[in-house]
């Protein structure tokens, strides 16, 4: 009996065994799947959120945020999303002169407008109908036309101001090392005032410093085109020279293709601003000129390695072709002289808006040697409402020629008008690094919107 007792306990024992282990297994089994759900839960909900990301971005790089049109002409485009747009005026006041669901438009069909000359409106876009997106300008503008030019120019560029293009150590009359503009002047200021004196030429600044006797100096800077007041104190270095510790600039040259002259003799290049070199920062102009140049050289573009043309600028009265007046993201614009304007030789061309621009063939005005020549290119894809305005078309280069003898898109070919069917559609801005037949232009529209 004792034996069949202890039998049994044992075999309690391991039936508690049994079920405690099971308890355990399942437990387990129920942590691995919770987690298991948890971490599928959180992939689909990251994934959800992705894909709403991506769609968001593919349906706002689809809408621009500004519509052209021309006055008293019926302009068609067409955006092909899911998505319907109340066209609303706004008035002084903020509010809309024309009733709530009046004027309705379907963006998933093609779109034809006619608007009167000077006028504008809002276009309310909502997703499927309802969900409200975002607002579109529709700005209607006068009709004209270019001469395309596609033209080499030297250019010469004087700051409004004097830019910091950074800062830097020297050593003092007593062997230590001094840095006062640190922490105070960053690269991309602009110094337009001395002890509430104007500044325009670094020389001038420099001076200003070296007799300054060690004494604070007061300087007005504009920094992210807010102006600000700064004090800054002079250290005599070895040579027993009072410096503060920055590198200035107060002037920018370069070469690159005039885009258009327009019937009022005003002139547009580049496609893009012209920037400090260091800094990466838009030059702030007090005055520029353009002038007459000659390509020398061209060295072709290989991956990687962007090419470039040279050119011979040769900085005399008689080689001048006008002033330039703005310097902005879209490009450098200004006024002609009777001497370039005789480089307009080409017929006027009507300009093309970004809703007319196919992808597919088109070709480019540039220089590479004595005359501008037309060149085959093909456009690739078209970016709407790109962050970057000076990149909404993206090209190739096409044309054997061309491409034999620059290897495709090289510096100095900034500028070269875009012409498609018959209108100038844009100018060519950037080359991309890795291939350089390739590259991106600005339209035209975004340039005489300057």
């Amino acid at each position: 009996m004792r034996e069949e007792k202890d039998k049994n306990e044992i075999i309690k024992k391991q039936a508690g065994e049994t079920v405690v282990i099971l308890l355990k297994n399942w437990k387990r089994r129920m942590w691995r799947y919770k987690f298991y759900r948890a971490c599928l839960i959180g992939v689909l909900a990251l994934s959800c959120a992705s894909l709403t990301g991506l769609l968001y971005y593919y349906v706002d790089s689809c809408i621009p945020s500004v519509i052209n049109v021309r006055a008293d002409q019926e302009e068609s485009f067409f955006l092909g999303i899911p998505a319907k747009a109340e066209i609303v005026s706004v008035s002084d006041n903020g509010r809309s002169n024309i009733p709530a669901g009046a004027v309705e438009i379907d963006l998933n069909r093609p779109v034809t407008l006619k608007a009167a000359l000077e006028s504008s409106y809002q276009m309310r876009v909502k997703l499927f109908g309802f969900l409200s997106f975002k607002n579109v300008k529709i700005q209607v503008i006068e009709d004209q036309e270019l001469i395309p030019v596609g033209k080499p120019i030297g250019i010469y560029v004087k700051t409004n101001g004097v830019l910091v293009v950074g800062t830097g150590e020297f050593q003092g009359a007593d062997g230590m090392s001094y840095s006062p503009g640190k922490y105070i002047l960053k690269s991309g200021d602009y110094i337009c005032k001395v002890n509430d004196t104007d500044v325009s030429e670094k020389e001038d600044f420099i001076r200003r410093v070296e007799n300054s006797q060690g004494k604070v100096l007061e300087l007005t800077v504009e920094r992210d085109g807010k102006p600000m007041k700064v004090k800054i104190q002079p250290v005599r270095d070895s040579n027993g020279v009072y410096k503060v510790g920055v590198w200035v600039r107060d002037n920018a040259q370069g070469i690159g293709t005039m885009t258009y002259i327009d019937s009022r003799g005003n002139f547009g290049a580049l496609g893009h601003g012209i920037t400090d070199v260091d800094t990466s920062t838009l030059m702030h102009m007090e005055d520029g000129t353009l002038y007459q140049t000659d390509i020398v050289d061209v060295r072709r573009g290989t991956a990687g390695e962007p090419g470039e043309m040279t050119g011979m600028i040769i900085y005399s009265d008689d080689r001048i072709l006008g002033n330039i007046t703005h310097n902005s993201t879209q490009g450098i614009f200004g006024v002609c002289n009777s001497k370039a304007l005789a480089m307009g030789v080409n017929k006027p061309l009507p300009i093309g808006l970004k809703q007319e621009i196919q992808e597919g063939a088109a070709q480019i005005l540039c220089t590479i040697d004595d005359e501008p020549e037309y060149y085959d290119v093909r456009i690739t894809a078209l970016h709407l409402d790109h962050d970057n305005v000076n990149r909404g078309i993206e090209l190739t280069i096409t044309d054997p020629e061309l491409l034999e003898a620059t290897g495709g898109i090289v510096q100095g070919m900034s500028g070269s008008p875009i012409i498609q069917n018959g209108k100038i559609i844009g100018a060519v801005t950037h080359v991309l690094v890795q291939d350089s037949a390739k590259g991106y232009g600005i339209f035209i529209e975004n340039m005489l919107d300057h």
